[in-house]
């Protein structure tokens, strides 16, 4: 067919005017229409009619819906209020008359056109099993499915921890699933197949992925399928699998895969695909020369339907073309994928599963890191065909690009394993594709930049579309529109977003001096605008840090005045959420010294509330496994004992270590504990761009490790030297000298000055190490204005510090005083339960924790919990 279409073509093109009719409301027909209107309607119409009663929205980030404020519209509104374009929303097309060139809408209403685009999407497929159609068994498609079981969920606020059983181990499984963590649920994994992502993992990936999966705490249950659903005495489900196994649920999602809706070409006699789906030539035209289709009720020629974002916004991008009078064909299918599963990171691109003949796998496996890396040669070992990276997916903005290309070292040097430096941004050919969604090669960022003037993220984003779908690529088109810029000799903008053009240091004084203390003040008067409206919506990178920048400058409880929205998970929760959906409680022991009685205190709460207890490298004690409806509870005997926020979810003063010093220790010259207690109650609370951490030594011999830390002191029998721009993670450095001898009181001054500054003038997410190393003039100059004062501020700075201690109040304290406050802590899945006493050992050590949800439905043998992974022996899918 598609030879002869084309030969159609060339007969009869087309003029580009006349009425065009949109059949489907998805990401499809808003790629097609926003794809028509950049280039000119030329007198066409466009109308968009949708089943769904919302406009086009993003379904890459449905699960964004689990919060029902998220807004997933796709493009501004102004798109659908443009002359020429109409969209009918909450309408359905009920039959096609492609002799009369008409479409009947479910109202009886008939409406012509001159071409007509069939964009209707999928449906999510439910296998005919015994029960699926039983209310309150869902599928996981749309904005109303997500809807409904939210819904469900609030009728089912009075269950402690409600379980929900996932069909389906593909990509929308996983993605489900991760959500329902999120809120809290107790989650399984039923999937066909032997390991999950069949169809994009191989047998290694789908393994250690299923490692990963089940270290949630969500058990995955391998080549089994569901064979009945019933209701259970309680109202719930009972599950029984096609081995036996009988699961208890209540909640049922099915996620198992996808169907074309090519119902209505189907019924107007137009050719389907051989698995279905409209079947399509290179142009997208049907075997009518007035219809076309796009999206995933497209079958492509030797490939059939594919239900990738990528290939449906190419798709619209052809059609529009040839809409217009262009030639424009389909390119191919990239299949690059790219899944973050609550910090699992998946990415598989170009031939991930080796079926090129005679290619070559460098495979690199740690199981105990949960890490699966495979990049897939040509025979010679030289020219990248595809990879797959399971736990550690930081190279795939890198590689992807270099699909098809000589990596120009050995493929196993870019593995975790050897940890080499990744493929640049100055090393991409102009046709090296950087943004798979939106099919965005290096050479039209390069041009962006050059031709077009672009000299920030967000214009190069506007002028070429990359980063703006998934965002895995965004990172990479920073790099290389800096490259440019730079060799243009261009001065690179510090704008730390597209909604700030500033950097984080002018932020804050901005803020500082105008005296705002809400985002939606700051955004309307610093905030980047377009067509003189301001861009009030914010993102993940400007809220946090807005919301980081009042608390230092405020001093008041970090979750007022409606900033609870701006923060992460962790700082909304005063916890930092576990790999689990659980939560960690760390109470600040200051200097690493406690008493016998806040002991005690701990323990009995570890015991009382099932929590794993672990001490860490910072003196303190951790307490996991809380549940986010329990942290009030546990809190208030904490807080009644004299205890209080350790801040170990924030980006803040977290600890300040210490040995025994003078006090015990035979070798001390000063006193080392009594310092780090001073220091930790004077810097406690203190929100910052990164973590900090202080470490003070008694004597030469440097005990607590204090030159690893943001701020080191080490005793000298005159005094105390004092180090700065330490840390360890992945870039370990040693802190420097930067003044020694200092007394008690000139050193916690210097102090002061040091922290203040790097609060005030850092970058977003930036470490004391890196923000002293890119200070012009680096350590002298840090040395001069905090010791010589040479910019006359040390007194506003110690000012600004003062403000900090005398307004410091712990935030568990505020929040248990508060029982407004107190409600973000009851979700409708976390609704107050009395206390369990059914615990469960996690490892052999004989430690203790809540029973997961899997385990609460139904006993697991310890040993089970330890072997984690796939339950069923794993082979070839069939």
């Amino acid at each position: 067919m598609a030879a002869q279409l084309d030969d159609q073509d060339r007969r009869t093109p087309l003029t580009g005017a006349g009425r065009t009719i949109i059949v489907g409301g998805g990401p499809a027909a808003f790629r097609l229409v926003e794809a028509l209107s950049s280039r000119g309607l030329a007198g066409r119409t466009v109308t968009v009619i949708g089943e769904e009663p919302v406009p086009p929205y993003d379904r890459v980030n449905l699960a964004q819906r689990w919060q029902p404020d998220s807004d997933l519209q796709l493009g501004a509104p102004e798109l659908w209020q443009a002359d020429g374009v109409e969209l009918r929303s909450a309408e359905r097309v009920t039959s096609i008359d492609p002799d009369r060139r008409s479409v009947t809408t479910e109202s009886g209403e008939t409406l012509g056109y001159d071409d007509l685009v069939l964009a209707t999407g999928s449906s999510a497929w439910v296998p005919p099993v015994p029960g699926s159609d039983l209310d309150g068994v869902h599928i996981y498609r749309t904005i109303a499915d997500v809807d409904r079981m939210r819904n469900h969920l609030d009728s089912l606020a009075g269950k402690e921890k409600p379980e929900a059983l996932i069909i389906g181990g593909g990509l929308l499984g996983l993605e489900a699933a991760g959500g329902l963590v999120k809120q809290g649920l107790g989650v399984r994994v039923v999937q066909s197949a032997p390991w999950l992502m069949p169809s994009q993992l191989d047998e290694g990936g789908g393994q250690a992925l299923g490692r990963l999966i089940n270290r949630l705490g969500v058990p995955v249950h391998g080549d089994v399928r569901p064979e009945l659903i019933e209701r259970s005495e309680t109202g719930g489900f009972v599950i029984t699998l096609s081995d036996g196994l009988r699961l208890s649920a209540d909640l049922v999602i099915f996620a198992v895969g996808i169907r074309p809706r090519d119902e209505l070409a189907r019924a107007a006699g137009l050719e389907i695909g051989p698995r279905g789906g409209v079947a399509v030539d290179r142009a997208c035209r049907t075997s009518d020369r007035r219809i076309w289709a796009i999206g995933e009720v497209a079958s492509l020629p030797d490939r059939g339907c594919v239900g990738l974002v990528a290939p449906a916004n190419t798709m619209a991008e052809v059609v529009a073309d040839r809409l217009l009078g262009g030639e424009a064909t389909f390119p191919g299918v990239d299949d690059s994928t790219k899944l973050k599963l609550s910090g699992i990171d998946v990415a598989v691109f170009g031939d991930a599963l080796s079926s090129t003949p005679d290619c070559l796998d460098v495979v690199y496996a740690d199981p105990a890191r949960g890490v699966y890396q495979k990049l897939v040669m040509s025979d010679d070992g030289r020219t990248l065909l595809g990879g797959i990276l399971v736990g550690d997916a930081a190279a795939y903005a890198s590689l992807r690009p270099m699909v098809g290309r000589e990596l120009g070292s050995e493929p196993a040097s870019f593995l975790a394993a050897a940890g080499a430096e990744l493929p640049g941004a100055t090393a991409l050919p102009d046709d090296a594709q950087v943004c798979s969604c939106n099919a965005v090669d290096a050479g039209t960022i390069k041009a962006a930049v050059h031709e077009q003037g672009c000299t920030d993220l967000a214009g190069v984003k506007s002028c070429t579309r990359a980063g703006t779908q998934c965002g895995s690529c965004v990172g990479l088109v920073q790099k290389l529109m800096n490259a440019q810029l730079a060799a243009a000799g261009v001065e690179i903008g510090k704008a730390v977003c597209e909604h700030f053009a500033m950097s984080r240091s002018e932020l804050f004084e901005a803020v500082r001096i105008a005296g705002l203390s809400s985002f939606t003040a700051i955004v309307d008067r610093f905030g980047s605008r377009s067509d003189d409206k301001p861009i009030n919506r914010g993102c993940d990178i400007c809220k946090p840090m807005v919301a980081s920048i009042l608390a230092s400058q405020r001093g008041d409880y970090v979750l007022a005045d409606g900033r609870g929205t701006l923060q992460d998970t962790n700082d909304r929760a005063l916890a930092n959420m576990q790999r689990d959906g659980t939560y960690s409680v760390v109470p600040r022991i200051p200097g690493g010294e406690i008493t016998p009685a806040k002991l005690k205190v701990i323990a009995e709460v570890a015991e009382d509330f099932g929590l794993y207890t672990k001490i860490t490298g910072g003196q303190r004690i951790d307490l996991f496994g809380a549940r986010l409806d329990q942290l009030p509870d546990i809190w208030q005997r904490l807080v009644e004992a004299g205890m209080e926020s350790g801040h170990a979810y924030g980006k803040a003063v977290r600890t300040v270590k210490s040995c025994v010093g003078s006090t015990w220790c035979r070798y001390g010259v000063q006193d080392s504990v009594g310092m780090a207690v001073e220091l930790e109650l004077r810097y406690r609370g203190l929100r910052s761009p990164h973590k900090i951490k202080l470490g003070v030594s008694g004597c030469a011999r440097e005990c607590a490790e204090a030159r690893s830390k943001d701020v080191g002191v080490i005793a000298t029998d005159k005094g105390w030297n004092l180090y700065v721009g330490g840390n360890g993670g992945f870039t370990p450095r040693h802190a420097e000298l930067l003044v020694g001898d200092l007394s008690d009181e000139m050193l916690i001054k210097v102090i002061d000055r040091f922290v203040m500054y790097y609060v005030r003038t850092a970058d977003r997410l930036q470490r004391t190490a890196a923000w002293i190393a890119d200070l012009d003039g680096g350590l002298d100059h840090l040395r001069d204005v905090v010791l010589n004062d040479a910019l006359g501020i040390c007194a506003d700075l110690e000012a600004a510090m003062a403000d900090h201690v005398d307004n410091y109040a712990d935030e568990w304290a505020v929040t248990l005083s508060d029982p407004e406050k107190l409600r973000r802590f009851r979700g409708f899945v976390n609704a107050p339960a009395g206390a369990d006493a059914s615990l469960t050992r996690v490892n052999e050590r004989g430690q203790w924790r809540p029973p997961l949800a899997h385990e609460q439905s139904r006993a697991v043998p310890y040993e089970a919990v330890l072997a984690c992974g796939p339950t069923i022996p794993v082979g070839r899918p069939g």
